[in-house]
């Protein structure tokens, strides 16, 4: 069986995600929602992760590529 390296992108909160956790995620200006739970999350009363461009222009860009 082949091991796959965990890839983790940095979220605004000093966490580290793991890549292959995230169940979705919403654009909202220059700013993701990025949610890792498997129940879901609800972004009004938290629960997901927080990844702007500003603060995290890596991860951001990474994530944003899908909208594009």
């Amino acid at each position: 069986m082949d091991k796959k390296d965990n890839v983790y992108i940095k979220a605004d909160n000093n966490k580290l995600i793991n890549e292959a956790c995230i169940r979705w995620v919403q654009k909202f200006d220059e700013c993701l929602e990025v949610c890792t739970k498997s129940t879901g999350c609800d972004v009004i009363n938290g629960g997901s992760h927080r990844i702007c461009k500003i603060n995290n222009s890596d991860s951001y860009n990474k994530l944003n590529k899908h909208f594009e």
